[in-house]
């Protein structure tokens, strides 16, 4: 069981968290449109590289390092951040070329109910964005997935467990630090040994992801942060987002046709989500008259029937004739959320995001 809160750390009163997607159980959109599913939040401070940014490689001896080729964030060795677990590799069936490297190994902890890696220097009241990083890939060689629980200091994270030995879980929450320090604890409920790959916490402006406060963290479900329309299944992630945010390819559905634009998709300075021009770079369009899109939580740890926030990111990548005009409605969980018809800026990027009830199947 975890260890009961220290009344006296800044983590007795921590906040608690707004469990939500990106978007809801039952989505119906039309029209061009680029999504994230939120309950994440993430960046930097400014577009200095890696500033502030701690990036973790869980396993790696210690004082190792090395620059990531896709990203060219450095990579740093966890000693420093805890002190309890061991290191393994991977079973080397599960290497291939495809694979990051932070995912040849991992940490675990077969000792104690509670291991906490401590993050520090931070500063007191600020944004922060962290993501754990799980595979498997049997480097203990029991065939055996393990569900544990992940903590962000005293307060309940998310459930921790696998589809397959294959599956590269990872999860995201944003938060506003209580004190100079954060912690990220994994612990042990009697289902398997803990483990962790990687860790990373990046700064994010305060104006970003206002959801997110001292009274409650947002939390990313089932690592949905997806890009419509591109025609390849890469993850776009830093330095093509500065935040680093991992945004994946979503699968094309009959009803929409890929669009793209080569022109630059710009943010408003009111923007509080900061997507990037990437991202809103491709979209998808209707091939008739609406476009169906349904979220549901294949986590079962995920109660379909909680509340979630979703946000849907636009832009209009195709010039529209001067006496024409692009526009459409929203309609969620058979309620439309527009209160007038819809039209998407040209190569601007706009969102529209709110709470909705989940359904129940």
């Amino acid at each position: 069981m975890p260890q009961p809160r220290d009344a006296t750390s800044p983590w007795a009163a921590a906040p608690a968290d707004l469990r939500v997607p990106e978007v809801a159980a039952r989505v119906v959109a039309f029209v061009r449109f680029s999504t994230q599913w939120k309950a994440t939040a993430d960046l930097q401070c400014s577009h200095v590289p890696f500033r502030g940014f701690i990036s973790i490689d869980c396993g790696i001896p210690e004082n190792s390092s090395y620059q990531d080729p896709t990203s060219s964030i450095i990579y740093v060795s966890d000693y420093g951040f805890i002190s309890t677990g061991a290191n393994h590799n991977i079973s080397s069936a599960y290497i291939k070329p495809s694979l990051a490297q932070r995912n040849y190994n991992v940490r675990f902890f077969p000792d104690g109910t509670r291991n906490c890696y401590t993050l520090r220097s931070l500063q007191e009241g600020n944004k922060y964005f962290v993501r754990a990083v799980f595979y498997y890939a049997n480097y203990d060689g029991l065939n055996r997935l393990p569900v544990f629980d992940l903590y962000l200091g005293a307060n309940y994270w998310h459930e921790v467990k696998f589809s397959n030995a294959d599956a590269v879980n990872w999860m995201d929450i944003i938060v506003v630090a209580p004190a100079d320090y954060l912690q990220v604890c994994l612990v042990n409920k009697g289902t398997g040994t803990p483990f962790i790959s990687g860790l990373d916490l990046r700064p994010l402006k305060s104006t970003l992801y206002p959801e997110a406060n001292t009274t409650q963290s947002l939390v990313l479900i089932n690592s949905n942060r997806f890009n419509m329309g591109p025609t390849d299944n890469s993850i776009i992630r830093y330095p093509l987002d500065p935040h680093d945010r991992l945004w994946s390819t979503y699968d094309t559905i009959p009803d929409w046709t890929e669009i793209s634009a080569t022109s630059a998709v710009q943010n408003y300075l009111t923007d509080v989500y900061d997507v990037p021009s990437a991202v809103m770079q491709s979209a998808a369009t209707v091939n008739s008259s609406r476009i169906n899109f349904t979220w549901d939580p294949s986590d079962p740890s995920v109660n379909i029937s909680s509340k979630y926030f979703f946000v849907l990111y636009f832009s209009e990548l195709q010039s529209v004739p001067s006496n024409g005009l692009q526009q459409f409605d929203i309609i969620v969980n058979n309620n439309t959320w527009n209160t007038q018809p819809y039209t998407p800026p040209f190569l601007f990027a706009d969102s529209l995001s709110g709470t909705i009830q989940g359904l129940a199947s």
